[in-house]
């Protein structure tokens, strides 16, 4: 009995010293332009800070050459520095498996795919130098494989407080370059909406 008790006791002061997460309604999105302005009624339930690459190609565009963006490679984490999503371009089954920006949970990998629907760039919000930001609108989920489900109540994504990103100025000029890739650090905040 002693024994049990003191298991109860050591489990409780590690609960108390283990940072917690923040509760759901506790997420509080910074301020955007209005033109990324989620829809009245959706409220954020989960923030996420990312630390990645946009990443680009080099392909034939009009007039020349150009740098052709093909997807982002990062991972979120929360306030405490876990991981708590990937993010990808993935295939999307919603919609005849159309390449999308993918969420995925790093823990109950449900899944959530979403187009941009509106950006900015506006210097008052967007750092000199770093993608706009974004708002995003969900067009498929999925479940993970033991139903987790944390991702699939998702209807809009924001990408906030960007830094770095943007493609290079130089080195995709002449057929010899097409082809070429490069993969550009970046670091976003990313705030998940539902109804």
């Amino acid at each position: 009995m002693k024994r049990i008790a003191s298991i109860a006791a050591l489990a409780v002061a590690l609960m108390i010293a283990a940072p917690q997460a923040a509760p759901l309604d506790e997420v509080t999105p910074p301020a955007v332009p209005t033109n990324l302005d989620v829809p009245a009624g959706i409220t954020p339930f989960l923030l996420g800070h990312a630390y990645g690459t946009q990443n680009y190609v080099c392909l034939l565009a009009r007039g020349g050459f150009g740098w052709t963006f093909f997807g982002p490679q990062a991972t979120l984490f929360d306030d405490f520095g876990n991981q708590l999503i990937t993010h990808f371009l993935s295939p999307n089954p919603d919609q005849n498996y159309a390449p999308r920006a993918t969420w995925q949970h790093s823990v109950d990998t449900s899944s959530a795919w979403a187009l941009a629907s509106a950006s900015s760039s506006d210097p008052t919000y967007v750092a000199s130098g770093a993608i706009p930001w974004l708002l995003l609108r969900v067009v498929g989920v999925q479940n993970g494989p033991a139903l987790g489900d944390t991702l699939t109540a998702t209807t809009f994504i924001h990408r906030v407080n960007t830094t770095g990103g943007i493609a290079p100025a130089t080195g995709c000029a002449v057929a010899a370059d097409v082809g070429k890739k490069v993969f550009v650090p970046y670091a976003a905040d990313y705030v998940f909406y539902r109804p």
